[in-house]
């Protein structure tokens, strides 16, 4: 029996070459997810084509990155987890945030999302956590979308830092989120793999993203963060093309049925 994982690219909506990238990738069957910047520049633009390819679509919560100009400045990741973990986070200000992504999503696709997750995985901070929970049961009831579990997947040939990396995310909300997403009857994917420095080029990222299809258990969650072009030169944006570059390649193919894995939208039996 193959194994089944969703392959989600995040930041949809970010700017128009992310979004390329992740149509393209959808249609071609390479990812079975997409995580969108609801308040993002591009997302309202790009969602009806989004909603054509046969993914789940959830709301890439966000709290740390600045989108836009016009709009309030976030706080730096590392400010927003010691006042998230220092209780200091404000209650009205997380809520309003929320309130104005959740509706731009519903807006846009004109339906609640799939699944729910966060931009630097933000969603499991205590403070954002609960009100994340609670926006979910206000609004959607009985028919909740699923969360993004951050728990790191195996970690089998994984270079020293990106298992890390990957354990630090973990131990940053995962077992809170895991268990109040099981208390309230909420379905998760099983773990995360595909953390890593966002560095490297093709060859790198082509050696790590084999080493996670190797690692991959059924019902494991493998982000990405292609991108279709590199228009600004940055050594960010050409990492997401080097994504792009190794996920498109008809080699990931012959990857994925050497290392008995389906890419599929989240089983029904997902816990």
């Amino acid at each position: 029996m193959s194994k089944r994982i969703v392959v989600c690219g995040d930041d949809f909506g970010m700017n128009a070459d992310i979004d390329e990238g992740m149509i393209a990738l959808a249609g071609m069957g390479r990812i079975s997810a997409v995580s969108g910047l609801s308040l993002g520049p591009t997302f309202a633009q790009n969602a009806g084509r989004l909603a054509a390819q046969n993914v789940d679509i959830g709301l890439h919560v966000n709290f740390s990155e600045n989108l836009s100009a016009d709009a309030a400045p976030m706080p730096s990741l590392r400010k927003l987890i010691f006042s998230a973990y220092a209780g200091r986070l404000d209650p009205a200000w997380i809520d309003a945030q929320l309130n104005l992504q959740f509706d731009a999503f519903e807006a846009a696709f004109g339906r609640a999302p799939d699944y729910v997750d966060g931009h630097q995985h933000v969603h499991q901070l205590p403070g954002i956590r609960e009100q994340v929970l609670a926006q979910l049961k206000r609004r959607y009831g009985d028919a909740m979308p699923w969360l993004r579990q951050t728990a790191p997947g195996a970690l089998c040939g994984i270079p020293l830092k990106e298992s890390i990396k990957a354990r630090i995310i973990g131990a940053l909300g995962s077992g809170a989120l895991a268990r109040q997403a099981q208390q309230d009857g909420l379905r998760t994917n099983r773990r995360l793999l595909g953390v890593y420095g966002f560095e490297g080029g093709k060859r790198r990222y082509a050696d790590l993203l084999q080493n996670w299809l190797f690692n991959a258990r059924d019902g494991d969650l493998l982000m990405c963060h292609p991108a279709m072009d590199c228009k600004d030169g940055s050594p960010m944006s050409r990492q997401r093309r080097a994504e792009f570059d190794v996920l498109a390649s008809p080699k990931l193919g012959e990857w994925i049925s050497a290392n008995g894995v389906r890419i599929s939208r989240l089983p029904a039996t997902a816990r």
